[in-house]
């Protein structure tokens, strides 16, 4: 039972803490000029947390102590700043969404890359310092999520490492509350447009269908933050924002995005129907203010940071995009082995390696498309024509819900840009990595929710009944979401011996999860040990470390040559 109040207790001072750093960005730098609702100033909280995650890592762990003090004091911002930014109506929301959230977190099942690297990752920043080259180590390693920097951070007293997935439950919550808000702002000016139904759309699909925390992994964060990316493009298209609001909300929050997962870099494909309305607007003032634009540097920094972390990482800026990646260095990565990644993880993407199935020759397999029977037996059948079943369900409960025999005209509106940079979206993920984790959910929910929202957008709304049916749609969401959690909870107790009030955290298998702490250790004894002593100085991984600028280098011991100066041993690379 203790545990349970434990994960409890760190849960929400983890949301005010987060929202602390929120509001000190919020009151230093954007002031009073753009309105920003609790949940953005949340996910503008993770932001500044995962911003200061990857610059402190290069000099320090993020160990109890710091950890410690760094929420202590974004709880005193909170304290500080919450009364000069309370809005009553906007807080209670924030607190109903996350007070349903907490069920997620209780007892799961973690994702299955969870123990493999999301895990021990996160706990390598806690245990030392950048350390150069862990690319060597394992594929995983190369390309990190954003999402383990800001995991780190909560690495705390009594909770320890229980913690190592919160960042992914506040990007729903927070995402969630600013849809939310935003919605309810709507609705009080009464304005039932398309984006309002794309606003109730969104929410309730991110609480039907991503209602499992374990599946979350490192690709539903950023999926999610992209339905955010949409609407602020929708606000934007009807001239429902200031160009000014949209840039800080899109650099900050597309920055996140793409930190979360590199490839999301294709969302600047979103950009088209941004430039062709300031174009076709004659605000050409806009580019010069753009320029001039801080949070576009802030955003550009971060990035920057991303990119910089990917190499000192595998010697690659965007792995496994081999035209960014440098072999010279003595931790890089060999280019022939990027390659080789590159096409497993595109043979994966396509059905060409699955759990009962694996084709011989790759390359044949991947090319033209000659994966697409495959992909279509062992992948859509499997997966994505469930997905499908499942967002049809939805958009007929919708039309059902809000069908009206009265209609009212519908005002055309510069949409069809945005569609085809979606349908750009959906042919790039289609023809390169059809899977639904890799940003597919995402693609194909908006594919189908912005016609379904203007379609609902043409039906008279009628004041109470209105409303309650708005209150019909909220009850099933939640419904749902708390019995398939409950249902969860249930079966991962029967199956996996998890009991919500013995043992609320997930599963920690000593062996597994601790494994790379244990290799990395080994690597770093035989480093001090051979410097010393003529002894093998390379372990299981056929990894070996040595010193420079006072930072551990990882790096293939096949590449270098054991040597001797003034007594003692090293390696040198060969030439």
């Amino acid at each position: 039972m203790n545990n349970l109040i434990f994960l409890s207790l760190f849960y929400i001072l983890s949301i005010i803490s987060t929202l602390g750093y929120g509001l000190l960005f919020k009151i230093f730098f954007i002031k009073n000029k753009i309105e920003i609702d609790y949940g953005l100033c949340g996910l503008i909280g993770i932001f500044v947390l995962t911003l200061y995650s990857y610059l402190s890592h290069f000099f320090i762990a993020h160990g109890l102590i710091h950890n410690s003090i760094l929420i202590i004091i974004g709880l005193i911002l909170f304290i500080l700043f919450f009364k000069l930014n309370y809005e009553k109506v906007n807080f209670i929301i924030l607190s109903l969404i996350f007070f349903l959230l907490l069920i997620s977190l209780f007892c799961f099942k973690t994702h299955d890359d969870f123990p493999y690297y999301h895990f021990p990752y996160t706990n390598y920043l806690t245990k030392t310092d950048l350390i150069v080259g862990i690319g060597n180590y394992d594929p995983s390693w190369r390309s990190p999520s954003s999402i383990f920097y800001f995991n780190s951070l909560f690495y705390l007293p009594l909770i320890k490492f229980y913690l190592y997935h919160i960042g992914a439950l506040l990007i729903m919550g927070f995402s969630l509350t600013s849809i939310f808000i935003r919605g309810y702002q709507r609705y009080k000016l009464k304005k039932f447009d398309h984006v309002f139904f794309f606003q109730l759309l969104s929410f309730t699909y991110i609480l039907v269908f991503f209602y499992r925390l374990s599946e979350h992994g490192t690709d539903k964060s950023a999926q999610i933050l992209s339905f955010i990316l949409i609407l602020e493009i929708l606000l934007l298209l009807i001239k429902d924002q200031d160009f000014e609001t949209f840039s800080m909300k899109t650099f900050l929050i597309g920055g996140l995005a793409i930190s979360l997962k590199v490839f999301y870099l294709i969302l600047l494909v979103l950009l088209i129907p941004v430039i062709y309305f300031m174009y076709k607007e004659k605000k050409y003032f806009y580019f010069k203010r753009l320029i001039k634009n801080k949070f576009l540097y802030l955003s550009t920094f971060f990035l920057i940071l991303t990119f910089t972390i990917n190499f000192l990482n595998s010697g690659c800026f965007i792995y496994p995009l081999s035209i960014t990646c440098f072999e010279s260095f003595s931790w890089s990565v060999p280019i022939d082995e990027i390659e080789r990644m590159k096409i497993h993880y595109e043979n994966w993407s396509k059905a060409g390696a699955t759990p009962n199935f694996r084709v011989i020759d790759y390359e044949s397999y991947i090319s033209n498309f000659n994966w697409l029977n495959g992909w279509v037996d062992r992948y859509f059948f499997n997966k994505v024509s469930d997905y499908l079943l499942g967002l049809l369900l939805l958009s007929i409960i919708f039309f059902i819900t809000f069908y009206s025999y009265k209609k009212k005209r519908y005002k055309k509106k510069n949409l069809l840009l945005l569609y085809l940079s979606i349908f750009i979206l959906f042919f790039e993920w289609f023809y390169n990595h059809p899977s639904l984790r890799y940003g597919g959910y995402y693609i194909i929910a908006i594919l189908i929710f912005i016609p379904i929202s203007i379609i609902l957008s043409t039906f008279q709304s009628n004041g109470r009944i209105f409303l309650r049916k708005i209150i019909l749609i909220l009850f099933l969401t939640t419904s749902i979401f708390l019995y398939r959690n409950i249902d969860r909870i249930i079966k991962e107790n029967e199956i996996y011996s998890y009991s919500i009030f013995t043992n609320a955290y997930y599963n920690i298998d000593e062996r597994h999860h601790f494994r790379v702490e244990r290799n990395f250790n080994e690597i770093i004894k035989f480093y001090n040990d051979c410097t010393k002593q003529q002894i093998k100085c390379e372990n299981e991984n056929k990894l070996l470390a040595f010193k420079k600028y006072n930072k551990y280098v990882f790096v293939y011991s096949d590449n270098y040559n054991l040597e001797k100066n003034k007594g003692k041993y090293f390696y040198k690379k060969k030439k």
